[in-house]
């Protein structure tokens, strides 16, 4: 585990790189818009969706089953060494978790 922590800071700081450019980007996006004048009802349509709020949603709930899968892990015996149960257990919980966040936009939008 300890060979594949530098690899997976390198990962989350790509990542978190992303976030921001994609952040970036909508923002200008929406100004672009904005100042193009008047505004008819699909790019009313179009800004709502981009400030849909769900993002905070669904990255939350990833993370606390992420969060939950890391616990579980303490409980199960495993070699660290050489066994791919911890990827698998993570992989289950994060799994649930965008399903999760699927079933409840898909009960909001019902």
């Amino acid at each position: 585990m300890k060979q594949l922590m530098p690899f997976i800071v390198i990962i989350v700081f790509f990542i978190l790189i992303a976030i921001f450019i994609l952040a970036l980007y909508n923002y200008m996006l929406k100004k672009r818009i904005i100042k193009a004048g008047p505004l008819d009802e699909n790019s009313v349509k179009f800004l709502a969706e981009l400030n849909s709020g769900n993002e905070a949603l669904k990255w939350g709930l990833i993370l606390l089953c992420a969060g939950i899968g890391f616990i579980v892990m303490q409980f199960i015996p495993y070699s660290a060494e050489d066994s791919p149960v911890p990827y698998g257990v993570e992989m289950i919980f994060i799994a649930a978790g965008f399903l999760i966040y699927y079933l409840l936009l898909r009960r909001r939008k019902d």
